[in-house]
Formats: structure tokens, C-alpha cells, sequence
């Protein structure tokens, strides 16, 4: 049983110093849940959202999954840490019209660059977006909303997002 206990802890260990290993390589991942969004929704909707920067660092390549998500309106980039609501920086996704119905898979791709930066990252760098990724101190997220009234509704009905992801 303690040789079991060292076994899990050392892989523990080495899965944490794979993470710091890919943030080294430039790459960043987020996953994405409802327990993350703030407040936390109740969803069977997840993601991944993948960014590569360049070698020269002018470009942050990206792809978004998604899974059992319905109604998505629109998907960022925020600043804030995670347990915190912060402001949009980058568009990843939409904004589109409501009601869209499921959506399985990959939900958007593309290459942002410091010209696609909005709100308090308008005019700066790229690298202060990747520096946020790499500190943990920007996340993704994915908006629904079914175009119907009320919102908050349940899945497919959070306008201020139904699922969250912090970069690491």
C-alpha cells in the first residue's frame, strides 16, 4: 500500500512538471467547465481551448472544443485569476445570433495577434496576453444564450458564461 502511495505521488509530480514543461514550450491550455465560471453553473457543457505563440512571439494560434454545449453566443479571452469575473481581451468566438442549438467539437480556430486586442489590452503586445497566460492570470469562456426570456435559465442559457477554463 505505501509503495502505491509513492507510485501515485511520483506521477503526481510528474504530471504538474509536464504542465510547467508545455508553458515552456509556448504552449498554453485551458480547460473548461461550469464549476469555474463565477458564479458556478450547473452543466454537463466542457472545453479545451489550445493557444500556440509563434517562435517570434507576433502570433498566439488557437483552437476551441467544445462538448454538450448548447445555444453558444460567443467565447474570450479574460484577465482574472481564477475565482474572479475580469474584463474581455480577446474574442475567440462571435458573437452570434441565440438559439444556435448543439454544438460538439471544434467551435472556432484562429490566430490572434497584439492588433486583435480589445479592452485593457488595446495597444499593448501580445506578450502581455501571454504573460497573463503563463501567470494564470487570464481564462477562457464560452457564452450561451437560447434567446428566449430570462436568462440563467439552465444549460444553454448563461449569457455571462457557462463554462470557464484557466490557462496553465
Amino acid at each position: 500500500m505505501k509503495r502505491l502511495r509513492v507510485l501515485i505521488l511520483a506521477l503526481v509530480a510528474l504530471l504538474s512538471l509536464v504542465g510547467v514543461a508545455v508553458a515552456a514550450n509556448n504552449n498554453y491550455v485551458a480547460h473548461l467547465t461550469g464549476a469555474n465560471e463565477v458564479p458556478a453553473r450547473d452543466t454537463l457543457a466542457q472545453g479545451q481551448a489550445t493557444f500556440q505563440l509563434s517562435k517570434d512571439g507576433t502570433e498566439l494560434h488557437y483552437r476551441l472544443n467544445v462538448a454538450n454545449i448548447n445555444n453558444v453566443v460567443q467565447a474570450h479571452i479574460h484577465l482574472g485569476p481564477p475565482g474572479v469575473n475580469g474584463p474581455i481581451v480577446a474574442f475567440l468566438y462571435g458573437p452570434v445570433a441565440a438559439g444556435g442549438g448543439r454544438t460538439d467539437g471544434v467551435l472556432a480556430e484562429g490566430t490572434i495577434t497584439a492588433a486583435n486586442l480589445i479592452g485593457p489590452l488595446a495597444g499593448h503586445p501580445l506578450s502581455d496576453l501571454v504573460a497573463a497566460l503563463e501567470s494564470g492570470n487570464a481564462y477562457a469562456n464560452v457564452h450561451t444564450n437560447d434567446g428566449v426570456d430570462g436568462v440563467n435559465t439552465g444549460p444553454g442559457d448563461f449569457p455571462g458564461g457557462e463554462i470557464r477554463g484557466p490557462s496553465r
